[in-house]
């Protein structure tokens, strides 16, 4: 029997239809695999989907260019997150004001109308950006030896993560553990782990809410992971559960312009 695939079908800046790719005037910004008919069943049962080679190299080059221009908005974060269980945060980041006022790249990207309908063929679900800016899109940095994101779940249900930066020998640590489908922190110990390798320009889908999940620590000095995470939700989910987001991305700035 031939083999049924899920093709998300877009249209270019001109309104021409097109098939598998997000594309502006210039040239494709999102390069999307087909994908089989049972994908949304798939994910449903395992909480993740890996997306090789969704970022082409030359938006890649600018994505790398543009965050290397807002240095002066990272922040170092050396704490334990004590609403996921104690888990540590070593990590430097930036948060989603930074990226909505300076990077119209990684903005833009974010409320693609196709990307979204990628998110949504995927998942079945209708999927929508996140309201509050703080969480919708940061900047995720390991660049140390034992630089980690410990073991936690979002406030949202949807986390694209886009790898700007991978280590390539797993071996050298940033590796994506999860657990699907337990919100318990810690990890209880007779609960499978589940590990994947990603390079630079892959991403993956993650069912952040109800799936535990962390980063291996960096392994050598000379290792940078740095990933957009890109949350995603549904209408009827448009409020943070904790104060994790902010306590991970906030800082005086925008604790100030929220309370004005």
């Amino acid at each position: 029997m031939p083999k049924h695939f899920l093709t998300p079908t877009y249209t270019d800046a001109a309104g021409k239809r097109i098939a598998g790719h997000v594309r502006t005037r210039a040239a494709t910004v999102i390069s999307c695999p087909d994908l089989p008919a049972d994908t949304p069943d798939r994910f449903a049962a395992d909480s993740y989907l890996p997306l090789p080679g969704l970022i082409p190299q030359h938006v890649l080059d600018r994505l790398l260019t543009e965050l290397a221009g807002l240095e002066a908005d990272t922040r170092r974060r050396d704490f334990t997150m004590e609403c996921m269980g104690g888990s540590p945060r070593h990590m430097t980041t930036i948060g989603g004001p930074a990226l909505n006022a300076h990077s119209p790249l990684v903005s833009g990207l974010y409320q693609q109308p196709d990307l979204i309908n990628l998110l949504r063929t995927v998942t079945g679900r209708p999927v929508v950006p996140v309201h509050e800016v703080t969480e919708r899109h940061v900047v995720n940095i390991l660049h140390h030896p034992g630089d980690t994101h410990g073991e936690h779940t979002d406030d949202y249900p949807y986390a694209l993560v886009l790898f700007i930066e991978a280590p390539t020998d797993p071996r050298d640590g940033g590796l994506l553990e999860y657990t699907p489908h337990t919100t318990t922190l810690p990890l209880p110990a007779d609960l499978p782990v589940h590990r994947r390798h990603h390079h630079a320009g892959d991403a993956y889908l993650l069912r952040s809410d109800t799936t535990a999940h962390r980063v291996s620590p960096l392994t050598r000095p000379g290792i940078r992971r740095t990933v957009l995470n890109f949350a995603y939700t549904t209408p009827d989910r448009q409020s943070p559960r904790t104060p994790s987001a902010q306590l991970l991305y906030d800082d005086e700035h925008t604790r100030a312009d929220r309370a004005q």
